[in-house]
């Protein structure tokens, strides 16, 4: 829908005004705020017309107008000033995000450590996004002449920063070109993407000769491949030592090594076919140090993407019922507190049996 500039300026001055003060607006109101120079009378005939296209409505015959929907939507893809984040808010929403995380990591390793004393065995716990994370968004925050945070937020909802530092000094303007650029160009793309050409060409269109476009650059390529990676947390490694079949120093020291270091757990087989548990024996892990070893694990969702692992690995003879009961148990709890909810102290189906009234045998 073509607008003139009269009209867009009407508009986008209605909707910021309603916006604050939540009441229908005036063509006075209208007339102080634009600035135009135009009439009361000029304007209230441009609102006949706005609300004649489906852009305001008039609550009553007499009030002011109010945007409607579609007006609302010209306004959010057309007419709207965009918000750059101040250094406080990037701050508040960095703040927020990690107390989040950090939430959900102690939770998962408490959750892997109680498991681990449950079974008798080594237990490990993932927090893993479910799918590959891209960046949906770049925002640059010019601070002063040398100073930028580059701000992403990714399709998960979560929002990573950098501050930058440019000795030389950066120009205002370049930077806002530099942001619509990478919005261009560097969202909605996987780590394989941003090849040495892709990068080139944005340096020749934003005439960059400080680096900018690389440091940007690496900033994203850094989020794009650290977006899959799961963080591992290992409880009870050395449980496994009290088991007969790892008192060969060396195939124990092997397991321990492959426990400690978190290395590849995160290509640990999971279930799948709406299963709850996968059990993994002996030869079919596909990792050579987990070959005299086996893994019961289980899967459930965390919210925000986000999906949880977490298993038990033993011997091969391992009691694979109650090792599994176990991790039944703990994963309906895991998903509940996830939830928000709260677990009882003592389950109903572990509640002891009420006693026999006096009298009854």
């Amino acid at each position: 829908m073509e607008l003139s500039e009269r009209k867009q300026k009407i508009l986008k001055a209605i909707i910021e005004s309603y916006i604050e003060t939540a009441e229908p607006v005036g063509s006075k109101a209208i007339s102080e705020k634009c600035g135009l120079g135009i009439s009361s009378a000029t304007i209230r005939n441009e609102m006949a017309e706005l609300t004649a296209l489906g852009l305001l409505e008039q609550p009553h015959t007499s009030a002011g107008r109010v945007p409607s929907p579609h007006g609302y939507r010209i306004y959010v893809n057309e007419l709207m000033d965009r918000h750059a984040l101040s250094m406080k808010e990037t701050r508040e929403i960095n703040n927020a995000l990690n107390a989040k995380v950090n939430q959900l990591d102690l939770l998962l390793s408490d959750a892997g450590q109680v498991l681990s004393e449950l079974t008798n065995y080594p237990a490990y716990a993932v927090a893993a996004p479910a799918a590959v994370s891209k960046i949906k968004r770049f925002d640059l925050i010019y601070v002063d002449v040398n100073t930028v945070i580059a701000v992403a937020m990714m399709d998960n909802s979560s929002v990573k920063n950098k501050l930058m530092s440019f000795p030389d000094g950066i120009d205002e303007a370049f930077v806002k070109k530099l942001a619509t650029v990478f919005n261009a160009n560097f969202t909605g793309i996987t780590a394989d993407e941003p090849t040495p050409e892709l990068i080139a060409s944005a340096e020749s269109v934003t005439g960059d000769e400080m680096g900018a476009v690389a440091a940007v650059a690496g900033f994203a390529l850094n989020l794009l491949r650290d977006s899959g990676t799961p963080r591992p947390s290992v409880s009870g490694a050395s449980q496994i030592l009290g088991h007969p079949e790892f008192k060969d120093a060396h195939k124990a020291q092997k397991l321990l090594s492959y426990l400690s270091e978190g290395k590849d757990i995160e290509k640990l087989p999971v279930p799948s076919d709406g299963a709850e548990i996968k059990i993994v024996i002996g030869p079919e892990n596909v990792a050579e140090e987990l070959r005299d070893s086996s893994v019961v694990m289980a899967s459930y969702d965390l919210g925000n993407n986000m999906k949880g692992l977490i298993g038990v690995v033993g011997p091969t003879r391992m009691d694979y019922a109650k090792v599994a009961a176990h991790l039944s148990y703990v994963v309906h709890g895991l998903r509940q507190l996830a939830e928000g909810g709260k677990l009882p102290l003592m389950p109903p189906d572990l509640l002891p049996a009420p006693s026999e009234p006096d009298g009854k045998e």
